[in-house]
């Protein structure tokens, strides 16, 4: 198969077309006709106006109702759906990395998850106080994962990482009272702030979704990404494929699909298992071909240059291109409708975790103890459905584009300190980066997160909008879903430099980088927290002043609205392409919005823009302010 080197939206829908074709011979169900039987949404919901926390209501607020029966009236109720959703996001991603908590502390020589990075462990131990000289890296492993558990429900203090932000961040959030303490205590709070006869005062809801917000990003998210790769290794540069044309007609193919890294590495390497590779021959298959959906996709990508099959939009695709022997899923973002739409086809749909459990579907309880024999199980599993296939139903289109992936915080400083040979410490230093954009070369960056939503014409958004960015010479960042439909793009390519500005131009051919970095998963933005507050410290500024803005142009969950609040409350302007359910308020609105809410509070706000066109505009006019700001 031939690899292309960039794809556009209308080739991706052709391809996207032709597989559901295919489903249409076995009646297969698609997200594109439940989104047309969804229509029109409800105009309460979507203004975030309807409230239905307790049984007198639901409530709905209108011209002719302007108050619940309890007499909240909008802009509590507004305010408080704001802080339920950020609460849900925030357990959601948090809890992801208390499971990689419990799984460090699993660790073992000789074990299914031994310590990959034990230098990063130090670091981290060192950062919290915790001595290791002359301690074994099992039992220093195992102190740092219980330290890092009492982060969620310890009765006093404040989250530990939260000391790698600027002082003058520290300050805005002592001074704002959102400094996050217990994880749980937080998302606990939020709920109870919500509860029926609690609050209603929209300006003490909003301040708990930073408060809670940061939680996640600076507790929970940071945790599930730091002691990850301490597990499986610190990404570094590494070369793949992407798009829907990585899946093998000759070959077993399994996908994994989901967030937590614990299952999709033991997938990986029972996939590689010369036992497993012998039964898949002995079936007439040439060998066993793994491909990822979703954040997943990214864990295994930027580890071991898994291929990426697609983002969250994408995940029935697999299925109909009837050569997926298994799609094996963890938790989050994961369609019921892949259960029966697995049964129009030979495909077993797999789930392992007991927080995820979906009609139509196998389920292995997959746990940190007997991992080993799970993931062997699973592959075995696929493996032997080989034979089950309908040659009938193959369809797969020839699409594939080339990828780098794995940039990491680490990994970006290795980069720079490659071309200036300067090692400023052991870990590198920002400055090049702050240097080239001091002098104009590069005009700023933007992080660029989140997830697909049909709202918005799938990946369009933000293929655009890197496309536009890199040609004004701002370099972007991605992470999530973001990061996989730059990769089916083929922005992720580092030939893709041929469309940037000449400034940009001549930074990815002295750095060999490509114009789009991938930082790695959703849960992985917390790595671009820790580069905004390196670079703030490098320069000398505050990370309000960086040149720097945040995107979500296709945000979907609750996950989003989370990791929008402790992108803005650390102090990033933060630009979203779907409303965030709070224009029914004026006052919500202009909390998030306006100059006179949390921007006081923070130095940053959210702007939201649908038109792809301003919103693009928006962001090179923040990052060129900022500058002007600067004087540079």
């Amino acid at each position: 198969m031939s690899e292309n080197r960039y794809y556009t939206i209308e080739q991706m829908e052709e391809a996207t077309a032709s597989l559901l074709e295919n489903g249409k011979k076995v009646g297969a169900d698609s997200w594109q006709q439940r989104a047309k039987n969804q229509s029109p949404h409800c105009g309460f919901g979507e203004s975030g106006t309807c409230c239905r926390i307790c049984s007198m209501g639901p409530c709905r607020i209108t011209p002719k109702a302007p108050r619940g029966i309890c007499g909240c009236d909008v802009h509590g109720i507004v305010a408080r759906n704001y802080l339920r959703f950020t609460a849900g996001g925030s357990a959601t991603h948090s809890d992801h990395g208390r499971e990689i908590c419990h799984t460090l502390h699993e660790t073992r020589e000789g074990g299914n998850y031994t310590v990959k990075d034990p230098e990063k462990l130090k670091r981290i131990a060192a950062e919290w106080g915790i001595e290791f000289e002359g301690k074994d890296i099992y039992d220093l492993a195992h102190e740092v994962a219980e330290v890092g558990l009492l982060e969620y429900g310890k009765p006093f203090g404040t989250q530990r990482f939260t000391k790698r932000a600027p002082e003058h961040t520290q300050k805005l959030w002592e001074e704002a009272e959102i400094m996050p303490r217990a994880i749980d205590r937080e998302v606990s709070q939020s709920l109870h702030m919500t509860h029926m006869g609690c609050s209603s005062e929209p300006e003490a809801l909003i301040r708990h979704s930073l408060r809670a917000g940061l939680s996640d990003g600076w507790g929970g998210s940071m945790m599930g990404t730091e002691f990850s790769d301490v597990l499986f290794g610190t990404p570094k540069p590494v070369d793949t494929t992407a798009n829907i044309g990585v899946l093998e007609k000759d070959m077993v193919n399994i996908i994994v699909h989901g967030h937590d890294p614990s299952l999709s590495e033991m997938i990986v390497f029972y996939a590689n298992d010369p036992e497993m590779i012998a039964l898949a021959k002995s079936y007439g298959a040439k060998g066993i071909n793994i491909a990822g959906v979703c954040c997943t996709a990214n864990e295994v990508a930027m580890r071991h240059g898994i291929p990426m099959a697609g983002n969250f939009l994408s995940q029935e695709n697999v299925v109909l291109t009837g050569v997926c022997e298994a799609i094996v899923v963890d938790v989050q973002c994961i369609f019921p409708a892949l259960g029966p739409l697995s049964k129009c086809f030979h495909t077993k749909f797999i789930t392992t975790s007991p927080i995820a459990q979906i009609p139509d579907s196998e389920f292995y309880r997959f746990s940190a103890e007997t991992a080993g024999e799970n993931a062997k199980a699973i592959v075995k599993m696929a493996v032997e459905n080989f034979q089950n296939r309908n040659n009938d139903l193959i369809c797969i289109p020839q699409q594939k584009t080339k990828a780098t992936v794995g940039y990491s915080v680490e990994a970006i400083k290795t980069c720079l300190d490659g071309v200036t040979n300067s090692h400023v410490d052991t870990l590198g230093s920002t400055k090049p980066l702050v240097d080239v954009v001091k002098s104009g070369v590069l005009r700023g960056a933007v992080a660029m997160v989140g997830c697909n939503n049909p709202k918005v014409r799938p990946d369009t958004a933000h293929i655009e909008l890197m496309k536009k960015l890199i040609a004004n010479d701002i370099i972007v960042i991605v992470s999530g879903c973001s990061a996989q439909a730059a990769a089916k793009a083929g922005l992720l390519d580092k030939a893709a430099k041929e469309l940037c500005g000449e400034g940009l131009k001549r930074v990815c051919e002295l750095v060999d980088i490509p114009p789009v970095l991938h930082m790695g998963s959703c849960v992985d933005i917390s790595r671009m927290m820790i580069l905004a507050s390196d670079i703030a410290k490098d320069w000398g500024i505050n990370i309000s002043q960086v040149p720097v803005v945040g995107c979500a142009p296709e945000w979907m969950s609750e996950k989003a609205v989370s990791i929008g609040n402790y992108v803005v409350a650390t102090g990033i302007e933060t630009f979203l392409g779907v409303d965030p359910y709070t224009k029914g308020s004026t006052e919500v609105t202009e909390l998030l919005q306006g100059e006179n809410g949390i921007k006081k509070w923070v130095e940053a706000k959210f702007v939201v823009e649908t038109d792809m066109d301003k919103l693009c505009q928006k962001m090179i006019d923040c990052i060129e302010a900022k500058r002007a700001a600067l004087g540079i």
